[in-house]
C-alpha cells in the first residue's frame, strides 16, 4: 500500500470543491494532500484507514481530514466482484484552511471553526445524531459556486465545530511522527507496516527498509512515536482486529491469524494490553450496545 501525494485543487471558480462521487467502489488508494478533507458516505461500507486509525464505515459516516493527513476507504471485497449491483457513493468537500484569507480565521468570532480545523490534523468522526449535518451536505452540493453557497459552507463548518459527540481516528504520535517526519526514512516504515501488518514483520526486515541498523532504528522510532516498535505494530493489528471482530463474521481464532499473530494466547494477551479487554469481552460489549 504505497503512500501517493494527490492534488485535489481544481480550476473552478470557487475556494472550495464539492464533489458527488457514485462509482462502483472507492478509489483505492492510500494517499494525502494538501486540503482539508470532508467526506459524508451516502451508500457502501469497507475499512476506513486513517494514519494509523482502521475502523469501518457505513452509510451515514461523517469524517473530517486535516491536511496531509494518509487516508483511504477500501470497499468491502464485494464490491471489487464483477456483475454485483453494489454503488459506493459520497459526498466530498475539499478546501485549504485559508480558503477564505489568512485573517479570517483569526478573527474572535471564528474561534470554534478555528479549533475545528487544528483538531482536524487527527481526523475527527462526528457521532450521535449527523442527519442534520447530512441534510446540510446536500444541499451545499446543489448550490452553484458563489457568495450563497461559501455562506453555506461557513455555517457548516459552525455546527461541526459545536457538534458535541465526535472521536478523533488517528493517535497523537502518529501524526506527530508524520508531520515531523514526511519524506524521510519512517516514510517507507509507515507503508510497510499498513502493507504487511498482517504479516510476520521482523525488526531487522523494517529496520533495513529504514536503511538503519535495529538497534538505532529502535530508539528513533521510539523517540519518534513514544512508543517501541513493537507496541505500535500490535496496536495497528488489534485496530484491525476489532474491526474484523465488529463484523462478526469470523472466529476470534481465525481473527488472531488474519491479524498477524501465529497463536491465539498471544492474541489474546496483547489484545488485553491494547483494550484492556479481551477479544470475546470487546465483542459482547460491542453486540450490547447495538441491540
Amino acid at each position: 500500500m504505497e503512500l501517493h501525494y494527490i492534488s485535489r485543487e481544481k480550476p473552478e471558480n470557487s475556494s472550495f470543491s464539492v464533489t458527488h462521487h457514485k462509482e462502483p467502489n472507492f478509489l483505492k488508494v492510500w494517499h494525502y494532500h494538501p486540503e482539508l478533507e470532508l467526506i459524508l458516505t451516502l451508500k457502501s461500507t469497507g475499512t476506513r484507514f486513517v494514519g494509523d486509525s482502521i475502523k469501518n464505515f457505513a452509510e451515514g459516516d461523517l469524517v473530517l481530514l486535516g491536511k496531509n493527513l494518509p487516508h483511504m476507504w477500501l470497499n468491502d471485497d464485494a464490491y471489487f466482484n464483477k456483475n454485483n449491483n453494489l454503488i459506493a457513493e459520497d459526498i466530498v468537500i475539499h478546501f485549504k484552511k485559508d480558503f477564505l484569507g489568512f485573517d479570517f480565521l483569526n478573527a474572535h468570532e471564528m474561534k470554534p471553526i478555528f479549533n475545528l480545523l487544528e483538531a482536524s490534523k487527527y481526523g475527527i468522526k462526528f457521532t450521535g445524531s449527523t442527519e442534520k449535518l447530512s441534510k446540510k451536505i446536500t444541499k451545499i452540493k446543489k448550490l452553484q459556486p458563489g457568495f450563497k453557497r461559501t455562506l453555506k459552507f461557513i455555517k457548516l463548518l459552525s455546527d461541526l465545530a459545536h457538534h458535541k459527540q465526535f472521536e478523533f481516528l488517528s493517535s497523537e504520535s502518529f501524526v506527530h511522527s508524520f508531520i515531523q517526519n514526511k519524506n524521510s526514512k519512517l516514510d517507507k516504515t509507515y507503508e510497510y507496516i499498513f502493507a504487511n501488518f498482517n504479516k510476520e514483520i521482523r525488526l531487522n526486515d523494517i529496520a533495513q527498509i529504514a536503511k538503519m541498523n535495529p538497534t538505532a532504528f529502535s530508539r528513533f522510532f521510539k523517540r519518534v512515536n513514544r512508543k517501541t516498535f513493537s507496541r505500535y505494530l500490535n496496536e495497528v493489528r488489534i485496530g484491525y482486529a476489532c474491526k474484523k471482530l465488529i463484523e462478526n463474521k469470523s472466529s476470534i481464532a481465525s481473527i488472531c491469524f488474519e491479524s498477524g499473530y501465529n497463536n491465539v494466547s498471544n492474541f489474546n494477551r496483547q489484545f488485553k494490553a491494547i483494550k484492556k479487554m479481551s477479544p470475546r469481552t470487546y465483542l459482547s460489549r460491542y453486540q450490547s450496545n447495538i441491540k
